[in-house]
């Protein structure tokens, strides 16, 4: 059994909580990046992507290997924030045109071509430790622990915003994307049949937007347009008017 505290070492002990409660009233609130669709962006604790802070994304279904969806779901992020990008791969095929279409303009994005997965999160903690970067990306199918929290703590040091960018060699391998990391949110991304036309062609493609895992919050998926030229995502036309409750129960099902 404990002995019990002196009567000084009870005051040092409430001093030291009361300090530690005025920390956290003075912390300012996390700066956040909306996504600009009231039912994503409500759902979030901070009503946004929060900034400082580590993301991951991946393809779903058969684009996780190539992850193209989830590739332009992070260019459209950062197509809204201003500064030059630095993006980490070990492959170079990625394809700047369609970067562009999401609103990340290729003259913006700093390519860092890293000889395998563990330098490529290497380069992922320097850019995000050197700061005045709009965000950083790194593509990898292999995220430690250990090195998730060295990206997290580099990326609250900042305020910068690290994408980590999941891309596997074979769709068997996706399985990793379950794992713990120190990421804030965990997200894939999913190709839709694209919007119907009146006359022939390809509207625009539409995602299904499935957040795994978020700090505070459920998990839940929407279904919506892709990203135009200004990197926004939107609500397909005929779901603009759907019940809440509908949309609701939508979010709920992805949830449970």
């Amino acid at each position: 059994m404990r002995p019990p505290l002196s009567a000084r070492a009870q005051t040092v002990a409430k001093l030291r909580a009361r300090i530690r409660q005025m920390e956290r009233d003075e912390r300012p609130p996390p700066a956040v990046l909306p996504f600009g669709v009231a039912a994503l962006d409500q759902w979030l604790p901070e009503r946004g992507l929060r900034l400082g802070a580590l993301h991951e994304v991946a393809g779903g279904s058969g684009d996780a290997v190539y992850g193209a969806a989830a590739a332009l779901f992070v260019a459209g992020i950062l197509a809204r924030l201003e500064g030059p990008v630095l993006w980490c791969l070990t492959y170079p095929d990625l394809f700047a045109p369609a970067l562009a279409g999401a609103g990340l303009h290729p003259d913006r994005v700093i390519y860092a071509e890293a000889g395998d997965e563990t330098a490529v999160l290497q380069v992922m903690e320097e850019g995000l430790r050197h700061g005045g970067l709009a965000g950083v990306v790194g593509e990898t199918g292999r995220l430690p622990m250990t090195a998730s929290r060295r990206l997290q703590l580099a990326a609250e040091a900042t305020g910068g915003l690290g994408l980590v960018l999941r891309r596997w060699r074979h769709a068997g391998a996706a399985e990793q994307f379950a794992q713990p990391s120190a990421a804030v949110s965990r997200w894939r991304i999913a190709t839709l049949p694209s919007a119907p036309l009146p006359v022939t062609g390809v509207g625009r493609a539409r995602w299904r937007v499935e957040l795994l895992r978020c700090r505070g919050a459920e998990p839940g998926f929407w279904d919506l347009e892709a990203c135009d030229a200004q990197g926004r995502l939107a609500v397909p036309a005929e779901l603009v008017d759907r019940p809440v409750a509908a949309a609701a129960g939508q979010r709920r099902a992805a949830a449970g």
